[in-house]
């Protein structure tokens, strides 16, 4: 079995959400990121789409050690709106998310609890209709071998569940592979154990 921190729970697909308060309505908006260049896009295409509205709030969280968070109340008094969204994520232990909630003022102030609530029911909402689904970290690499070697190299890859996503067979065969980071440590010594194995590392997945 992978060790627990190859793991992280994120949404599968995006997801939409609503709570209304006061003639105010807030609209949720989950989606599924990795990086923090996918952000600004949809934030911006959410504000071209909700032109009218007087918020977008946000937050995300990425990465596998979820370390990589921000919240943005978007002009609602400081730490309303996206706190609470961002407390949604954590408080469901979510990452590579991004939950967006736009705001139609209904001509009723909230006041501060009243917004704190708001946001927090909407990106629940969202959460809620959402599909929940459970990821690993990998650690990707391009390798190289000769056929000579093959049965060696896809008994490792068969016995630690290795996902390979390409191969070219050539001269040489040439294959990139995900493997979970855990095994990471264990499965290098092994595969450079074996003759003309060679591998080149291209980051995490």
């Amino acid at each position: 079995m992978a060790d627990q921190s190859d793991k992280y729970i994120t949404i599968e697909k995006p997801a939409k959400g609503i709570f209304k308060d006061k003639g105010s309505k807030f609209l949720s908006y989950a989606y599924p990121v990795k990086m923090n260049a996918e952000i600004k896009p949809i934030i911006n295409k959410l504000k071209s789409q909700y032109f009218d509205a007087r918020h977008h709030c946000y937050a995300y969280r990425l990465g596998a050690d979820k370390l990589n968070f921000r919240a943005n109340d978007d002009g609602e008094p400081s730490g309303t709106a996206g706190k609470p969204i961002l407390g949604q994520i954590v408080s469901n232990d979510l990452t590579n998310i991004l939950i967006v909630v736009v705001r139609y003022f209904g001509g009723t102030l909230l006041g501060t609890s009243g917004l704190i609530n708001a946001y927090r029911t909407a990106a629940a909402d969202a959460i809620l209709n959402a599909s929940i689904i459970e990821k690993y970290v990998y650690a990707v690499y391009k390798v190289k071998f000769d056929y000579l070697v093959m049965n060696h190299v896809m008994k490792l890859v068969k016995d630690y569940e290795i996902d390979i996503f390409e191969q070219d067979f050539g001269l040489d065969c040439e294959m990139k592979l995900k493997i979970k980071f855990s095994y990471n440590d264990i499965l290098l010594p092994k595969f450079e154990s074996i003759e003309s194995f060679k591998a080149e590392y291209l980051g995490l997945d």
